[in-house]
């Protein structure tokens, strides 16, 4: 059995609805691993600033193929969006060294109205993936991760593990062991986000979409050369993304976005999140700005990151004054032809599949939300409605 810190969940403050962890979680050894494996509670946002280093090296072990999971990003999510929630982020060591990280918290919800307390990795829909950070002893460190979890499993109903990619070691191990202590469980799909697989050139790539794809791209590229020489500008530095990002939030708020009250300006919180990111902007994180311009001016944009030779992007917008010349799909046109250029491997649109990103592509990658709950009478209710009566009554209305 793999050791767990000293403190559960504790007891639950019925004011705030957040659980009064005691004192920190001491590390202690579990006699019976081959190699002695400690985990150590964090729940205080000083101590986790103090793991950055070891944080983001057991990131690059684990050779995470994009950004979301290194602590600058978990550092500005908590600041922005924190709030009514407390971190629970187990953290497993082997010889003293990071061997996996649960970026975990806890917060109590309402699901089919009842008062819910849950644990989930930290997240929300401006993190497009999330997972746990696993590079050294997968089994025992999942193992001292769930053995942690469930030796706190009377103060919490369920364990949400969201977004995470199907078929990850995570999904696969936390419904072992689920399904070892008799645990109920259900999984429902979350996002399947296109990507685009960079193999071969780009005139090869080019060639192969469908010819009124490629007719359409060239009638929008005439009407925009009408208007000037379009050129896409990629800005790295942390200086020059601070300078631009007024003007991509600008261009991100336009149109649709701005009328349904989607846009980033339309809520401070994730307003303060993007910019944090752009201010941000350092060179292990590689946090890109891309522009299209004509003539000079910026017309689409796109947040992105070039991240172990991938190019992801997230954060889209275009000024509606040029949607004739469909600027986000040239956008993505020229994107595509540098990413061929630079020797990367992938193309991530993130989100779900919509329509215009499968005109590029018709390869996807799946997410599920795992949930396991926990033995709690409100937990096996809460299975029952999720996953038995909510389907049949959405059935019946079918």
């Amino acid at each position: 059995m793999t050791a767990t810190g000293s403190q559960g969940l504790g007891i639950r403050d019925q004011g705030s609805g957040i659980w009064d962890q005691g004192p920190a979680a001491q590390l202690i050894p579990d006699p019976e691993s081959p190699i002695p494996v400690s985990t150590e509670i964090v729940t205080d946002f000083d101590r986790f600033l103090e793991l950055e280093a070891e944080w983001n090296d057991a990131e690059a072990r684990a050779k995470v193929p994009h950004p979301f999971l290194l602590h600058a990003w978990f550092r500005t999510w908590w600041e922005c969006f924190g709030a009514g929630r407390q971190m629970y982020i187990v953290i497993v060591r082997s010889e003293g060294r990071v061997a996996a990280i649960a970026p975990l918290m806890v917060e109590t919800v309402r699901m089919y109205g009842l008062p819910v307390r849950k644990i989930d990795l930290i997240h929300n829909d401006h993190t497009p993936r999330v997972d746990f950070i696993v590079p050294d002893d997968a089994a025992e460190s999942y193992r001292a991760i769930w053995d942690t979890l469930f030796a706190a499993g009377g103060a919490w109903d369920v364990l949400q593990l969201s977004r995470i990619v199907r078929g990850s070691a995570t999904g696969a191990a936390i419904t072992r062991f689920a399904d070892a202590r008799g645990c109920a469980r259900g999984l429902w799909q979350g996002d399947v986000s296109p990507y685009i697989e960079l193999t071969g050139t780009w005139e090869d790539y080019y060639r192969a979409l469908p010819g009124k794809f490629r007719q359409n791209l060239r009638n929008r590229l005439s009407r925009l050369l009408k208007l000037g020489e379009p050129r896409l500008e990629i800005l790295e530095d942390p200086v020059s993304i601070a300078a631009a990002r007024d003007e991509a939030l600008r261009l991100e708020a336009s149109g649709w976005k701005r009328d349904a009250g989607t846009a980033i300006c339309a809520d401070p919180a994730v307003h303060r999140f993007y910019t944090l990111l752009a201010d941000r902007a350092v060179e292990r994180a590689s946090l890109r700005l891309m522009f299209l311009t004509v003539g000079g001016r910026r017309i689409a944009t796109s947040y992105g990151s070039s991240y172990r030779g991938r190019l992801l992007l997230f954060k889209t917008g275009y000024d509606p004054e040029y949607a004739t010349c469909s600027p986000f799909k040239l956008l993505t046109y020229f994107a595509l032809q540098h990413a061929y250029a630079s020797g990367l491997k992938e193309l991530d649109f993130l989100g779900d599949r919509e329509p215009w990103k499968l005109e590029w592509t018709d390869t996807t990658r799946a997410h599920d939300w795992l949930y396991v709950f926990s033995g709690t009478v409100r937990a096996r209710l809460l299975h029952c409605l999720k996953f038995q009566m909510a389907p049949e009554l959405k059935k019946w209305r079918a």
